[in-house]
């Protein structure tokens, strides 16, 4: 029987009607695969993937492929974004066979869980160079039954480059001079043209991007390179320039032709990206980007009681980017005599600039926010909401909300827009109370009143994150407690020995390898965060266990990103945050007076990529051994003073000369002794 009916995960109730008799990942398959001396086939994927859905129409519904797949394997389907640790364990095996990964992951398992081959996507009959899937099973069953050995010699290959994976890969916390050299390294693998990194496809890597603005702060050339990538991707076909929102990634090193998913965090990394630049450049384009972004966030995003849902589907009635795409007919239809300037100002073409249709796009012409322009963009989203809409995936993820709540919290502050403050504080508010449990542990995944799966290192440092956020943008003091108190059950659940971070909890399910935390994937590594958080924490609280636990995090993994900074992006920039951070005091006695509001508008815009932001209304609010303590009283008047390394700037008592004095900046100008 197929028993994925009881599930909650939309991707896996995509599937409950296959007629392969599927499992959800349990004991009980796994206790079936060895009473019936079955392999096990392990199918993982995601309810917005374009190729898990072209796999399930061509194989999961054919009735004569599932009997082969029912008769010789027992058959688990896993949702990757419900369990991240079971699909990286998975794909790094993939990995180990010398494969490419991607999704739908393809993978043949012992019954004790153990992995012997496996690969992505295939097909009901030989093509693209591959054998066809029904071939396929045959070997795969055939060799499992007749040839022991050979299962025998994999497995053990593959478990013991799995168990690898909890090494540690140790070095010296990272100097200013080795990161300064990683920044310009990465950076030299940018397209300079084109932005992002040479070739295609083109993926955002959010975390490689923040980490070469943050660190390259004297070379204007790599600076640049994230300026292009940004301006090409708003002005890309990734972008949807009638609704707001970027898609997962362009299959053309051009940014025009997207892989039509929106995936939740991206757009908080696209969106917390555009305002830490924006802050630096006053770049329009990137303004716009991100109220047009965070507008399509708020009403197309959110699930009943505030938090952020997962996805949108590529596919619509069975075609991708169906949704999207248009003809000049259509356009000319809808906006009558304006149509010829509005093909124009898109990218339009009578024979379309993408299999016959029309990706809409500004890559050919200027990205200017023609006001004339907005209501036909408008009257053609109206046209386009009558359409199919793709699926919602409206699963809702502690990780990837945390994303969301930062990258809301930090634009909400930068922009004066309060309401993306309290949508950030209300998306927090619901992991609160729908998705922690009576000991204050964190779950995973949510969905139709259902909190599932112990949650993991992403969960607790990204939502740690996104409290820190919170709390520079309204400081209620809450956020900093409730930031300290997720990192205390880090320390407590996820930390290795030797100060390295694991990716699952020691008291969570316990797989055939625990890996550690380190590299960045499409979300930045839960260790960097992590340890960017504890960084900050620190300067913060000047509580060195806070330090201590930072530079222990760094220290384990900064072996392989010296080797690979463009893998560890994230590790490094939180580097940079204990190294180079700047703290800048607001002091006051009221936050709402004007010119304390001044004071903090210039605070929130400061162009240091590492900054802390603190209101304090009472000089004794400041942690013992604080530079700023020894700056002389003024009488309660507002004031704000930046300081770095133990050494203040003389305070200022306007926004616009504390915008001067951060302008003026630069981290290396408080210190000669930089390493």
């Amino acid at each position: 029987m197929n028993r994925l009916g009881s599930e909650t995960s939309p991707y896996l109730l995509q599937h409950r009607d296959n007629p392969v008799h599927w499992w959800p990942w349990c004991d009980a398959a796994f206790e079936e695969a060895r009473a019936s001396s079955r392999p096990v086939l392990l199918s993982i994927g995601y309810a917005a993937c374009h190729w898990c859905h072209v796999m399930a129409h061509e194989s999961f519904e054919d009735a004569a492929i599932a009997s082969v797949m029912n008769d010789r394997f027992v058959n688990i389907k896993v949702d990757r974004e419900e369990r991240p640790d079971v699909d990286h364990l998975y794909m790094s095996a993939l990995h180990a066979l010398g494969q490419r990964g991607g999704w739908p992951l393809t993978m043949f398992l012992t019954p004790e869980r153990l992995p012997f081959w496996g690969g992505t996507y295939f097909p009901p009959v030989p093509r693209y160079g591959q054998p066809g899937f029904p071939d396929l099973l045959a070997t795969v069953a055939d060799t499992y039954a007749r040839d022991p050995d050979r299962v025998t010699t994999n497995t053990r290959a593959l478990h013991a480059s799995l168990e690898r994976l909890a090494a540690a890969h140790a070095g010296d916390v990272p100097t200013p001079s080795g990161l300064d050299g990683a920044a310009r390294q990465v950076a030299g693998q940018l397209d300079a043209k084109l932005g992002g990194f040479i070739g295609a496809p083109k993926f955002p890597n959010f975390p490689v991007l923040e980490f070469v603005w943050r660190r390259a702060r004297k070379d204007d050339v790599a600076h640049q390179h994230v300026v292009t990538t940004l301006e090409r991707m708003s002005a890309g076909g990734i972008f949807d320039h009638l609704a707001g929102g970027l898609a997962r990634y362009s299959v053309d090193e051009r940014w025009l032709v997207p892989h039509f998913e929106k995936m939740l965090y991206d757009n908080a990394g696209y969106v917390r990206l555009l305002t830490a630049v924006w802050r630096s450049t006053r770049h329009p384009m990137f303004a716009r980007r991100v109220r047009e972004t965070v507008r399509w966030m708020l009403a197309d995003m959110r699930v009943p009681g505030g938090a952020f849902a997962s996805s949108l589907d590529a596919d619509s009635e069975g075609e991708e980017g169906r949704y999207y795409v248009w003809t000049a007919s259509e356009i000319d239809e809808v906006l009558g005599s304006d149509g010829p300037r509005f093909r124009s100002a898109y990218g339009v073409r009578e024979e379309g600039n993408w299999e016959g249709k029309n990706i809409l796009h500004q890559l050919d012409s200027p990205a200017d926010d023609d006001a004339d322009l907005a209501p036909l963009r408008g009257a053609l989203l109206a046209r386009r909401a009558a359409r199919v809409p793709p699926a919602f995936d409206d699963k809702v993820l502690a990780d990837w909300n945390g994303l969301a709540i930062a990258a809301l919290a930090e634009a909400g502050a930068v922009f004066g827009e309060p309401s993306w403050v309290a949508a950030a504080s209300d998306a927090f508010a619901f992991i609160d109370k729908e998705m922690t449990d009576a000991d204050g542990r964190l779950l995973h995944s949510w969905r139709a009143d259902r909190a599932q799966h112990m949650g993991m290192l992403d969960d607790y440092a990204f939502l740690a994150d996104g409290a820190l956020a919170l709390w520079t943008a309204d400081g209620d003091d809450r956020w900093r407690i409730r930031a300290e108190q997720l990192m205390e059950t880090v320390l407590v659940h996820f930390r290795a020995q030797d100060g390295g971070l694991w990716r699952t909890a020691d008291d969570g399910e316990q797989l055939i390898a625990r890996p550690r935390s380190g590299h960045d994937d499409a979300t930045p590594s839960g260790a960097g965060v992590a340890a960017d958080v504890m960084a900050r924490l620190w300067h913060l609280t000047l509580d060195d266990r806070w330090k201590t636990a930072a530079e222990q995090a760094l220290a384990a993994m900064s072996g392989a990103a010296a080797r690979a900074p463009a893998a560890y992006p994230s590790l490094l920039a939180a580097a940079d945050t204990l190294i180079d951070n700047v703290d800048i005091v607001v002091e006051a006695p009221n936050a709402d007076a004007p010119r304390t509001q001044d004071l903090l508008r210039a605070a929130w815009r400061a162009p240091q990529p590492a900054r802390t932001v603190r209101f304090i209304t009472r000089r004794d609010s400041l942690p013992v051994g604080h530079a700023g303590s020894v700056i002389e009283d003024d009488g309660g008047r507002p004031r704000a003073y930046a300081c770095h390394r133990h050494t203040c700037s003389l305070p200022v008592d306007s926004g616009p000369a504390l915008a001067q004095l951060l302008g003026q900046l630069r981290a290396d100008s408080f210190s000669r002794n930089r390493d």
